[in-house]
């Protein structure tokens, strides 16, 4: 990892690292925590500088969120969820609505798009405006948000839409739904709409491949950048925050070990099993972060060099992705089979950064079983018919 004392970040970092425990018991990131992270410039890393943003490299807010996952799981993972999403809607909106992403940067607001499985919104025109009804679920950083991205389906229409609306207006309502094992502070609720009214030119088309939409020539964008795919760039950011993770769970193992004794008086540091298991527990780590950050680097090429992505770049990104998040697996499992009973007896926070982790290799972006399908489909000269 290099120098955190680099990264925009750096200066939050005791903050998150010392709430990090009770936002997992209580469920909810430190409101001190968060004002500071809106604060500062780290929230506007994934923004174009004709947007007031810093337009920093993949590779910069891939560093950024392996800190920050370092320090606190579920904070890094809405950290994240806004750099990625304020990065697609970007590419959704487009120049008609540079004044309102420009806005949402220039105030430091923060942003979520809730669309997981079970999200069902209805659109209904009202003159000038849209009248939406319905409950969008996985809305990751929802209560910390301020804006929303809405996907829905018109009456009468088949064809969905997408709208980013304010989370402060009468009709909206969060939901404290995330009741899993892992990232216990991610927020990742449910958000209801009742009679939600949006003015009709807010609203643009979504593209159910959007990633192909993105890389046509004649698409107006706000800026190049944003022809790289969302999904693309979240799993590289998911994949560093699994490096942050898996790496601290080392340190901390590898620091406890030293003052431990094992059954019969024998001293942990001394037994050979554990160095073999941290030794190959480093090494996974190591490769999973060449994986992650070799792919940003790539992905920062290709943008600085004006070049539009295609499949192979696509999938590429996904696919380091995917064996990183396979690598640290790994490393967590050797580190549990070190640490023993005892180990998570006495109290260590490996367990809740075990837990955290699982979630990352589950999450429908960077899945096994979808990224898999994709890259085996396109290696044979199929088309890659997962929409995202």
């Amino acid at each position: 990892m290099s120098d955190r004392a680099e990264l925009l970040v750096a200066p939050l970092l005791p903050a998150i690292a010392a709430q990090a425990a009770e936002a997992d018991a209580t469920r909810s990131v430190s409101p001190d925590v968060i004002a500071a992270i809106k604060a500062s410039d780290v929230m506007r890393m994934s923004a174009s500088r004709g947007l007031g943003g810093l337009e920093s490299g993949v590779g910069a807010i891939a560093r950024e969120l392996e800190a920050v996952a370092a320090a606190c799981g579920s904070t890094a993972w809405c950290l994240w969820n806004h750099l990625c999403t304020f990065h697609f809607f970007c590419g959704l909106l487009g120049p008609e609505h540079q004044d309102l992403l420009a806005d949402i940067v220039r105030s430091h607001r923060w942003v979520c798009f809730p669309a997981g499985a079970g999200t069902a919104i209805s659109g209904r025109a009202d003159g000038d405006t849209t009248v939406l009804n319905g409950v969008a679920s996985f809305g990751s950083g929802g209560r910390y948000a301020d804006y929303a991205g809405v996907t829905f389906v018109p009456e009468g229409a088949r064809a969905p839409r997408f709208a980013l609306l304010r989370l402060d207006q009468p009709g909206v309502r969060i939901d404290p739904t995330w009741k899993a094992m892992s990232l216990r502070a991610s927020a990742t609720d449910h958000i209801h709409y009742t009679d939600v009214r949006v003015p009709a030119r807010s609203i643009v088309d979504f593209p159910p491949r959007f990633r192909e939409a993105f890389r046509e020539p004649e698409r107006a964008m706000v800026d190049a950048r944003y022809r790289e795919d969302w999904v693309g760039l979240s799993d590289l950011w998911l994949g560093a925050m699994a490096v942050g993770v898996a790496a601290q769970a080392l340190r901390e193992a590898a620091e406890g070990i030293k003052g431990r004794i094992a059954i019969m008086g024998v001293k942990m540091v001394e037994r050979p099993t554990i160095h073999v298991n941290l030794g190959q527990a480093a090494a996974a780590i190591g490769a999973a972060r060449d994986a992650v950050f070799g792919a940003c680097a790539r992905t920062d090429s290709r943008i600085a060099a004006g070049r539009t992505p295609a499949e192979p770049d696509y999938l590429d990104q996904l696919g380091s992705t995917m064996l990183a998040l396979r690598l640290c697996d790994e490393a967590m499992r050797l580190i549990l089979r070190v640490l023993g009973g005892n180990g998570l007896r006495e109290g260590a926070p490996f367990e809740r950064r075990y837990r955290d982790f699982q979630a990352m290799p589950l999450h429908i972006n960077a899945h096994p079983d979808r990224v898999s399908e994709q890259y085996g489909r396109h290696l044979l000269g199929l088309p890659t018919e997962n929409a995202f």
